[in-house]
Order: C-alpha cells, then structure tokens, then sequence
C-alpha cells in the first residue's frame, strides 16, 4: 500500500540502541511514502519505541503515549518497543493505542498499517521470548554529527536485577562483513563518528562465531571514517586486546563505558555478574597505563534487595578509589520476572534514593577531577550541529564536552583545540590551534 502524503511521528525512549532502531522503522516508513514529521506536530501515525529497563522508562512510555493522543486523536498510534514487548495486555489498554508490536515486529511496521483507521480493540503482535532469532540491522539518522550502529542485540547473562534478556531474546549478530556495510551506508552520508551500540556489545561474534576485536580491525578500514565510540562493554568482556587496540588506533576514540554495577564482590554475587571487583579494578589499572587520558565511563547501581549499608559503603570506597571520570548512577527498580525479587534484605525506597545521590556527589567530583586533569591539553574535536544561545558545542576524543561561539562552518568538523578553562555550566572553554 501507498502512503504518499501521510504523516509519520516517532518518538525513542531509552538506550541508544533504540535510536538506531527508529531511524531504521522511520527509513521503512519513508520507502512506503509517509513523510517524517517532528512528534510535536500533527501526523496521521505516531510510533513511540518504548523503554522498560526500570519503572521509570514504563511510566515515560506510557506519559508519551498519551501525549500522540492528546496532540492527534485520530491518529493511529502504535506503540513498540521493550515496554511493548513485556506487558503487551497494559500497552493496549492505554487510551488511544492502535498497534502493539514487540521488539521482532517493529522492523515491519507497514505489514500492520492497513488504511490507517483506528482499531478498536487494539490489535497486539508479539513473538514469544524463545523465538525471538532474527537480527535486525540499523544504525541512526537525524540531525546528529554522530551515528549510533547497531552491531548486537539480546543478552545472555540474565543478570538478577534485569528484565532486558526477556524483552530483547538471545546475544546474536549479523557478520563482520555485513556490520561493516552499514557503517559504510553511515560514513558515506556524512556522519564522521560511529557510535557502536546493543545490548552487549561484547558478545558480537556468538552467533556467527567472530569477535569484537575482529570487528574493530575492520571498521577501522571503512573508507572515510574519522572516529569509532565503543559503547557499553561489560568489565569480562573488555579484553586487553581491546584496550591495546584502542591505544594505538587513530580511528577507535580513548573513551570506555563499563558497567560496574557494584564495587562489592557480595553485592556483585547477588546481582548474577560475571566478574569481580578486582577484575574491574584490573581494567581499569590497565587503561590508565595505556591510554592515561581516557575518560571512563562507570555505570553503578544503588538499593538492590540484600545491600546493606556495610556493603554499599564499601562499594563506595572501592569507586572513590578509582580513577574513572564518571558514574552513571541509577536507582534499583524492582522487576516482575527478575530474580531479584526473590532475594530478602529488601531496601527502603529512601535509602536506595540516598545511596544514589551519593554516588551522583561522587560522579560529580570525578568528571570536575577528569576536567581539571585535562586542562592546557590539545584534542580533536567533532562539533554538533546545534545552536545553544549563540554557542556551538562538541566533544573532544576523550569525550570532555567543548563549547565555543556557534559557526554554521564548525557543523560536522573536527577542529584540533586547546582546553583552557572549565565554565559555569561544566562544559570546556577552548582555544583553536
């Protein structure tokens, strides 16, 4: 069916796994002739690709959701995504929702649309957990200077806190050859930067039997491509084969995100991961002989059941002592089908809420820390595409936010530039070299 001169709306919450999975649904959409509209505006179909990783992604899902509606109720809203996936029945239930198609179903978006009429009862589409197989490239578009490949879904670690494995199925992936394509598509429509993002990046090569290492090595021969960003690598899985190759590429960017999640070895037991605080610490030892200007990102978690105060003190020693240039801290969020809920010592919600803004105090002090250290250096920077007040801003290689008086000649250009001071907002004055 032809939809020339309809208009379609997207909205992404969550991950940036998400964001590249949009700009493919959109891409689909657009062969099939609707014209994409912000979600502000008035359209005739509004797809929100949800988020479920804690209550507060279900509760934005559902706010957005009712948002397409109040702006355009005829509109046939379809919701997708995580949400979508793990509690279908709600979704539907939701005023105004048309479609509900889980995680397999988004990426054939124009199978579901019929002649657009709102559909009462709202039609859901999901494919059960153990048959979710197919891998699904994508990798995003927009007005970003950057663009974030998708190189992996599913998980299979099944970590006690985390509902993610049930909403996105098994690690797979597509080959190294096919992954490198689409980051060719991505560098040859202009994007400088690849962002590598999934679930567990890690992982890539469990399905085809290749490895990340392998993939890295060719992304870095993509012809045109001036930076590759790793996204979130589990501690495990960031070999030092990795990190050497980080040291010495022109191409792959000094920047690690690891999720520690605990820096309690009991704590870390509870939580089903697949390392220990001294592993942690080991990588971070190694990077920092290396690459002693690399920014490191930290993800941790306050208040899951069965962490004392004992146990989150010495979580918080252990990454005060480290040298890392930012936590992102997130507040345990019970989820129905995790193991977590099974485990005693269940944490009041102020205590977990108190936990997290001290590792948010700490996070603050880390990345001012990081800043300091790296003032009078010269880096490269890659400037976004946005007018903030007159400013133009940017991130160096090692990922310390830069901004300068906004040029529409400094969009999409790598400039090499000299730190010089740290400003009210937190973000880098900078002088070109």
């Amino acid at each position: 069916m032809n939809y020339k001169g309809k208009k379609a709306a997207f909205y992404t919450l969550g991950c940036k796994l998400n964001f590249a999975e949009t700009s493919s649904i959109a891409g689909n959409l657009i062969e099939a002739g609707f014209e994409r509209v912000g979600f502000r505006e008035k359209a005739d179909i509004y797809v929100i690709n949800t988020c479920s990783v804690t209550s507060q992604g279900d509760k934005a899902s559902r706010n957005i959701i009712r948002q397409a509606y109040r702006r355009n109720p005829v509109a046939m809203i379809i919701v997708t995504g995580c949400y979508a996936q793990l509690k279908p029945e709600e979704a539907a239930q939701i005023e105004g929702v048309d479609l509900v198609l889980g995680n397999q179903e988004k990426f054939n978006i124009t199978e579901y649309l019929g002649d657009l009429r709102k559909k009462q009862p709202p039609e859901i589409t999901i494919t059960p957990l153990p048959e979710i197989k197919k891998y699904n490239k994508a990798f995003s578009l927009g007005e970003r200077t950057r663009s974030f490949l998708k190189v992996q879904d599913g998980c299979d670690y099944y970590c006690s806190y985390c509902i993610i494995p049930f909403a996105r199925g098994r690690s797979r992936n597509d080959s190294v050859e096919n992954t490198v394509e689409e980051a060719q598509k991505a560098v040859n429509r202009g994007f400088k930067e690849i962002v590598l993002t999934g679930v567990n990046i890690g992982d890539f090569g469990k399905s085809t039997g290749e490895n990340f290492t392998t993939l890295l090595k060719e992304l870095e021969k993509v012809k045109g491509i001036k930076r590759i960003r790793l996204g979130s690598i589990e501690p495990d899985l960031l070999k030092d084969e990795i990190i050497e190759l980080t040291a010495e590429s022109k191409i792959i960017m000094p920047h690690f995100h690891i999720p520690l999640q605990s820096g309690s070895d009991e704590v870390l037991t509870i939580m089903k991961r697949r390392y220990s605080a001294q592993l942690f610490a080991g990588r971070i030892e190694r990077i920092r002989k290396l690459i002693p200007d690399a920014f490191i990102g930290v993800d941790v978690i306050a208040g899951i059941s069965g962490e004392t105060e004992k146990l989150f003190r010495e979580s918080y020693d252990f990454i005060k002592d480290m040298e890392i240039s930012q936590l992102h801290a997130f507040t345990y969020s019970e989820r129905n089908g995790t193991q977590a809920l099974k485990i005693p010592g269940k944490v009041s919600t102020d205590q977990r809420k108190r936990r997290t803004k001290m590792y948010i105090n700490l996070s603050e002090k880390k990345k001012r820390a990081f800043y300091g250290k790296n003032l009078g250096s010269k880096h490269t920077v890659l400037f976004e595409s946005k007018n903030h007040n007159g400013k133009i801003t940017g991130f160096t290689d090692n990922y310390i936010k830069v901004e300068a008086p906004f040029s529409e000649k400094l969009i999409n250009e790598i400039k090499r530039v000299k730190l010089i001071s740290i400003l009210p907002d937190n973000n880098m004055a900078i002088n070109f070299t």
